[in-house]
């Protein structure tokens, strides 16, 4: 069903300005030099360029005119020779904004053409412009692979090295890049109030940083609803970070794992290639440290607050070869411990569960 001119503007972000088909001039107006540029044609000998020459065109697209849409199947790719052509998607409020802008020279959309896909943008004239198009119009590959089998194969192996080295050199600006990308990472799995790392650090990484034996150490601060209710939830995130500065002491002095925050103030440690004496000496540790936090001092009718900590720890795969049986097994004990009177140490262990 065609769109309305008002249809056309809500989708594409403006009224085109004509409708008829793209203009073609003689395809003998094109220089073969020109393809030599392209990376799908680059190593094709003079008859397989003259070829691909003889199957291309010229189109001229005035300003504002649509060169191609979302969802139309990418079957023809341009070479720009004068102009400029703007790429851009639609909004939900009915406007538009811009993703990249094309020059004299610049290739537009080889990379669609090559996967075989639709569009996933508008493109568009932002001036009238001159572009070379391959295949010319009413041509697709299937009917070249028909009359030249040979050189359409060349091309199609052209565009699968042309796709493997577009995947390399992503790569390669990632690793060039890993810092920033890094950065990028910590900052979506970081909390806000701690800078510990997020739980869900944890449930989306787990598979990529088990490394065994791994501890998992699990701290709740004793009496902390009292430490809130008598002093206010600035004084609870204050002994939060307090916290958190020990926990990270640990993971800079043994330099590997993470200090995590679990669930509210259920912080912790999971250290990698963790053996059992260096476990056992971090939860002795941990647990002496929060102990020797400074008190937050009496105020008026309030008393001094001194600080504790329950801990649960255990060590995958020995205490329990799951890890989410473990994590679900000292989470759980943790809270048990913690209920009991809390200020001690539990070291969880599948062969100690009830039956």
């Amino acid at each position: 069903m065609e769109l309305s001119r008002i249809e056309k503007e809500q989708q594409f972000g403006y009224t085109p300005q004509r409708e008829k088909p793209l203009e073609q001039t003689m395809r003998y107006d094109i220089n073969p030099a020109l393809f030599l540029k392209v990376e799908l044609f680059n190593s094709l000998n003079k008859r397989e360029i003259d070829y691909v020459v003889e199957h291309s065109c010229i189109i001229n697209v005035r300003k504002e005119e649509l060169l191609f849409s979302i969802d139309q199947k990418a079957e023809q790719f341009y070479m720009l020779l004068e102009g400029s052509i703007r790429i851009f998607k639609p909004r939900d409020d009915g406007g538009y904004y811009d993703l990249a802008k094309y020059t004299s020279g610049d290739i537009i959309g080889d990379l669609d053409f090559a996967r075989k896909v639709q569009y996933d943008a508008n493109a568009a004239a932002a001036e009238d412009s001159t572009l070379i198009m391959f295949p010319t119009a009413g041509l697709t590959m299937e009917d070249l692979t028909r009359e030249e089998p040979f050189i359409v194969c060349r091309i199609l192996f052209n565009s699968i090295v042309m796709i493997t080295n577009r995947i390399k050199s992503t790569q390669n600006l990632l690793l060039e890049n890993f810092s920033w990308v890094n950065e990028f990472r910590r900052r979506a799995y970081e909390d806000p109030g701690t800078g510990l790392w997020k739980q869900a650090f944890l449930t989306d990484e787990i598979n990529r940083i088990l490394e065994e034996p791994m501890a998992l150490i699990m701290l709740k601060p004793d009496r902390f609803k009292i430490l809130v209710d008598s002093r206010s939830h600035e004084a609870g995130d204050k002994a939060m970070v307090r916290i958190a500065m020990i926990l990270n002491s640990f993971i800079n002095k043994i330099e590997r794992g993470w200090a995590m925050r679990f669930k509210s103030n259920e912080t912790g440690l999971l250290i990698n290639k963790c053996p059992l004496s260096l476990a056992q000496e971090v939860v002795e540790q941990l647990h002496h440290a929060i102990a020797s936090m400074e008190p937050v001092p009496a105020e008026g009718d309030i008393p001094l607050f001194s600080f504790s900590g329950t801990i649960a720890w255990s060590l995958w795969p020995e205490d329990d070869p799951s890890w989410e049986s473990l994590f679900r097994g000292t989470y759980a004990l943790l809270l048990e411990t913690w209920k009991s009177g809390g200020g001690q140490i539990a070291h969880y262990t599948l062969k100690e569960r009830p039956a």
